[in-house]
Parts: C-alpha cells; sequence; structure tokens
C-alpha cells in the first residue's frame, strides 16, 4: 500500500469482465427497455473521435477546419443517457476480512454491469471520477466498445484523494466542496434530457454539502440514484471491547470502547443515509444502500428500479 493510493483489491470480484457479464445476464430479458427512437436530428455537439465511434458520424468539415477528427452528436427528445459518477477516493479502497472484495472493486463491477445493459438498449453511457489516481474518464458513447473502456478504466485506477486534474490531493475530511463542485461539472453537461445519473460511492469521504449540490443534478428531466457501497464491517461495526479506529485520510488513529462507540456510530451512519435520501427524493431521486458482500444481481434491480418495495420483482 502507498502512502497517498491504494491499489484496487478485485478480490473474489475479479476477473471484471466475467463477473460483470454474469451479473447482466442474471437480470431477466428485456430489464432494461431503451427510449431511443432511430436517430436524433437535432444536432447538438462535436466531441473528439474515440476509437470504435461510428465513422459515420465524424465531421468531414471540421476535421478539414481544425484538423482534428470530431464526432457529431445528436439530441432528440427521447435521448437516453447513463452517466456514471464514481467515488474513488481512499476510504473506498477499503475491504474487511469479511468482505469478497473492496468497495471500489464492488462499485466497478455495478458500472460495468450498468454500462452492458445500456449500451445494449442503444443509449449512452459517460464515466466521470471523484478523487482517484490514473481516473480516465470517458464522454457518453455508445456501442460495443464502450463496456471494454469503463473495464479498462477501473483496472487503471487507483484510490486517492483528490484527483489527476489539478486538485493539490486530500483535506483531513477528503474532498473539498470545491473539488466535489468541480467533478460535478462534467457530469452536468452530460446529462440531457431524460438521462440518469448514477453515483456510486460509500458518502464517507465527501464534504458535508455533497448531497445537496449532486441532488441539485436532478430535475423532472433527469433522475438521480446514489448507490452507497458499504463493507459489512462498516455497516454493522461488530466489534468488542477496545478497538483503534484510523480515517482514510488521516495517519492519526483513535482509541476508544467498541460497545460504547457503536450507538453513535450507527446513529451518525442512519442520520448521514437520511439526508441524503431527503435531498434525493426531493429532486428525482433515490438512495439504493447496499453492501459488498450482497448478490450483485439484486443491487442492479434495485439500482434499475425493477422491485417493489416488498423486493418483489417488477417486469417492465
Amino acid at each position: 500500500m502507498l502512502s497517498n493510493e491504494q491499489l484496487v483489491d478485485w478480490g473474489a470480484l475479479s476477473p471484471l469482465r466475467l463477473r460483470a457479464k454474469e451479473a447482466t445476464a442474471g437480470l431477466y430479458a428485456g430489464a432494461h427497455r431503451s427510449h431511443r427512437r432511430g436517430t436524433g436530428i437535432e444536432f447538438d455537439s462535436h466531441r473528439d473521435y474515440v476509437p470504435g465511434d461510428d465513422l459515420r458520424r465524424l465531421d468531414v468539415r471540421a476535421l478539414m477546419r481544425h484538423e482534428r477528427l470530431l464526432v457529431k452528436q445528436f439530441e432528440t427528445e427521447t435521448d437516453r443517457r447513463l452517466c456514471l459518477l464514481v467515488d474513488a477516493t481512499l476510504s473506498m479502497a477499503f475491504a474487511s476480512a469479511r468482505a469478497p472484495a473492496s468497495k471500489l472493486a464492488y462499485a466497478g463491477l455495478l458500472a460495468a454491469a450498468l454500462t452492458r445493459i445500456t449500451t445494449a438498449g442503444g443509449d449512452l453511457v459517460s464515466l466521470d471520477w471523484l478523487g482517484g489516481a490514473n481516473a480516465v474518464g470517458l464522454p457518453a458513447m455508445g456501442g460495443r466498445m464502450v463496456f471494454e473502456r469503463v473495464v479498462e478504466a477501473f483496472e487503471r485506477l487507483r484510490a486517492r484523494e483528490g484527483a489527476d486534474d489539478g486538485d493539490e490531493g486530500s483535506s483531513a475530511s477528503g474532498l473539498t466542496r470545491e473539488q466535489f463542485e468541480r467533478r460535478l461539472y462534467p457530469v452536468s453537461r452530460a446529462a440531457r434530457r431524460g438521462s440518469v445519473i448514477v453515483l456510486l460511492s460509500d458518502l464517507i469521504d465527501l464534504p458535508e454539502q455533497a448531497a445537496m449540490e449532486f441532488a441539485a443534478l436532478g430535475n423532472r428531466q433527469r433522475s438521480l440514484v446514489a448507490v452507497r457501497i458499504l463493507d459489512p464491517v462498516e455497516a454493522t461495526f461488530p466489534f468488542q471491547g477496545p478497538v483503534k479506529l484510523k480515517p482514510s485520510t488521516s495517519g492519526t488513529s483513535v482509541e476508544t470502547d467498541a460497545s460504547e462507540a457503536r450507538a453513535g456510530y450507527l446513529r451518525a451512519l442512519r442520520e448521514q443515509s437520511e439526508r441524503w435520501r431527503s435531498e434525493l427524493v426531493s429532486h428525482n431521486g433515490r438512495l439504493v444502500e447496499c453492501q459488498t458482500t450482497d448478490a450483485p444481481v439484486e443491487v442492479l434491480r434495485r439500482i434499475l428500479n425493477l422491485t417493489d418495495p416488498s423486493g418483489n420483482e417488477v417486469r417492465a
């Protein structure tokens, strides 16, 4: 382990490609129904060409003017995108002995499976990060190559505070509000009408205002899903007797009695979740809570809203 970044421990979730395909296959046929109907007719913007893009969308005139390969992007009233925002701060690298892999590895499995489902329906996927080293974002794109690009992005990722775009690293409490707002900007630009923005995070190293800032991205034309991923040890605090706790963003540790700390810790955890849930519900959003030991297929159903409140499967 390095001092300011950690390798992603894939553990039992590796190899990612195979596990993501298995999780996708576990969803019933027709779980995702595309909102796209044909090709967009209203020009929206250009973006740089990425290998795997449809060559028919290359703008030849832009190539002659700017000597760059640019792809035309179109928007229609039924344009739908999955905008993935993944937390790669240090707390996401944690994995207890009870967990098959780290929270970041579990987020990678969910992100890859969601990408596969979305592109199979003919829709677009974008990928952005909170923190992380070697973090490669992806513009909104579709096609068979997107799944491979998302997997490759996770495989080269390192968990770290700050980001590779000029952030100065970590604060004592994780990302600062300014860093968080800066990482939300490309997500806001990528999210067109009909988009679904999915945040994969433990919500631990995010600033206090993160729930409000993220919820502000939602409206009647865009929906939000925040997926809180916790290690089973974090979710239950099963310790007994004296324990030494060490935050991911600090070298200092605190010694306390587990039985005395448990109630306050679990209460703070619930209050944080309720704050996020309240903000999201008022902005066309939902909070999905899970642990790294949960079956990925069941979590995917909840993210895609394919279960009713009692947990029964709902067919679209």
